[in-house]
């Protein structure tokens, strides 16, 4: 390996971790019942997209290179009830979910080490013209879900508690107290009333 091609996979790496580590703070300080809230009307929850974003990991660093985690997902099988990735049962706790993603990620580093960015594999899930892919693809593929994930996670911890942000200790946002924050959603609220019902 190159020492550009280190480069490049430690770059990468790099910003997946971000994503990845965005995701599962989101968990931080909630009991079973919190984490577990459906908090949209399709059934969005925090638990369920670490457990959905953890499936990834292992189906796109495992079998699009032919590598077999050895992890049942049965979730994922055919004939598994719709949606079963995204919610856990009672069985999956907050820590087994947890659990289930460190081992994905330690999968996906895996993959990433002992493979070349060039590497080509195969995502069967996908449509015939768009299946082979390189490594380098998944990795941007799984940086870009992840990131769309963690932002999923951020909106609905925030509905769930308020706690909102990047990291625990940057949220990202101006540091007002919350009545700031109501003078200004009031004011975001008469805007969009302002266009009718």
């Amino acid at each position: 390996m190159t020492h550009d091609e280190r480069a490049e996979k430690a770059f990468l790496t790099r910003y997946l971790q971000e994503s990845r580590d965005a995701l599962v703070w989101k968990l931080d300080g909630l009991g079973e019942r919190e984490a577990r809230l459906p908090m949209t009307p399709t059934g969005t929850n925090l638990l369920g997209l670490v457990k959905h974003v953890a499936s990834m990991e292992y189906g796109y660093f495992g079998e699009v290179f032919g590598r077999d985690p050895g992890v049942p997902m049965p979730w994922l099988e055919a004939g598994a009830e719709d949606n079963a990735d995204m919610w856990a049962t009672a069985e999956e706790s907050i820590d087994w979910v947890r659990e289930f993603y460190v081992g994905a990620q330690s999968f996906g580093d895996r993959t990433i080490a002992e493979l070349e960015l060039d590497s080509p594999g195969i995502v069967p899930w996908w449509s015939p013209e768009r299946r082979d892919v390189t490594l380098r693809q998944i990795i941007v593929h799984l940086i870009d879900e992840t990131a769309h994930h963690a932002g999923h996670a951020d909106i609905v911890r925030e509905l769930v508690d308020g706690s909102v942000g990047l990291r625990p200790a940057v949220s990202n946002l101006p540091d007002h107290d919350a009545q700031w924050w109501a003078a200004y959603r009031a004011r975001l609220q008469a805007v969009a009333d302002a266009f009718g019902g």
